[in-house]
């Protein structure tokens, strides 16, 4: 087991039809073992440093919009969802397409709405089950080692290739019930920074511990040493259905309250003694946080369409 991505990353399939978030069948069943897997992205209306982000449209499209098509581009997906807390969301992603499902406000966590979205995706697929399709939403259920990755509403430049090696993390590894990604930082001032999360791992690239710290303490170098002996965490998830369920019904809270002091919810599995494997990529973008970001993002969009 090599977790760590080959170019090529053993996606040579069609390149399928995107119609509603759900593609048409292609050779990708051949890769994936015949799992499924299901793309959600969480989407709060509410943001702390960026109000609204999600619907901020100076491109002409959507934040969420723009991170919604690139996870259409990814291969191995059969069906991408919008999970919002705000009719507005909902009310936006009809325009383009995109299938949205209302969540509950009270979520403390991008989890804990998405495992809300899959409960209504199979309650909805359970009373439509003999019937192939409805207001153009494919019926669609997910068995227990299906796959639920979870893209965050916020990366509208998501590498989609990230996005299968994700998911092609657990196909490869049935034993893991979770993955995520990680890159190698650039500099010093990113290791430093409380904002973007450093995660360190074992011979198996089994995570150890995630923190906004810089993990490992280099001791002869009173901190922070060689850039290479740190990992940047990649906010993107992939879990099994069946552990996605059990995951985001765990306390919070226990046994040393991990998740709340660090505002990490990837450590309620590690509190609770659960496998996160960590696949090593290039880092290619980063979310947007606040307004500054967001100008940065449509001058980079701009001269792409030029």
């Amino acid at each position: 087991m090599n977790p760590v991505r080959s170019p090529k990353n053993g996606n040579d399939i069609t390149q399928p039809d995107i119609r509603y978030g759900t593609k048409e069948k292609t050779t990708r069943n051949n890769i994936s073992n015949g799992m499924k897997i299901l793309v959600c992205i969480p989407a709060r209306y509410d943001s702390t440093r960026f109000a609204n982000k999600v619907l901020a449209k100076d491109t002409g499209k959507y934040l969420i919009q723009h991170t919604y098509e690139r996870a259409c581009l990814a291969k191995l997906p059969e069906k991408v969802i919008i999970a919002a807390d705000d009719e507005r969301v909902v009310d936006a992603a009809r325009t383009f397409g995109a299938e949205c499902i209302l969540t509950s406000v009270e979520h403390k966590s991008g989890t804990d709405r998405i495992a809300e979205a899959v409960k209504k995706i199979e309650d909805r697929g359970q009373r439509t089950e003999d019937r192939k399709q409805k207001n153009n939403e494919i019926c669609f259920t997910l068995n227990n080692d299906d796959i639920v990755v979870n893209v965050q509403a916020d990366e509208p430049e998501i590498d989609p290739k990230n996005i299968d090696y994700v998911a092609q993390l657990l196909i490869d590894n049935p034993d893991c019930p979770m993955a995520t990604l990680a890159a190698e930082f650039q500099n010093e001032k990113q290791i430093a920074d409380p904002n973007i999360v450093k995660v360190i791992t074992d011979c198996n690239n089994r995570a150890i511990y995630f923190s906004r710290a810089p993990i490992p303490y280099d001791r002869e170098k009173a901190g922070i040493g060689n850039p290479k002996q740190y990992l940047r965490h990649i906010g993107i998830y992939a879990y099994r259905k069946e552990f996605l369920m059990k995951f985001t019904a765990l306390p919070s809270g226990s046994p040393a309250g991990l998740e709340k002091i660090e505002k990490l919810e990837q450590l309620r599995a590690i509190e609770n003694g659960f496998i996160i494997l960590v696949g090593r990529v290039e880092h290619t973008c980063d979310g947007i946080d606040t307004p500054e970001q967001y100008a940065e993002f449509i001058k980079r969009y701009k001269k792409q369409q030029q």
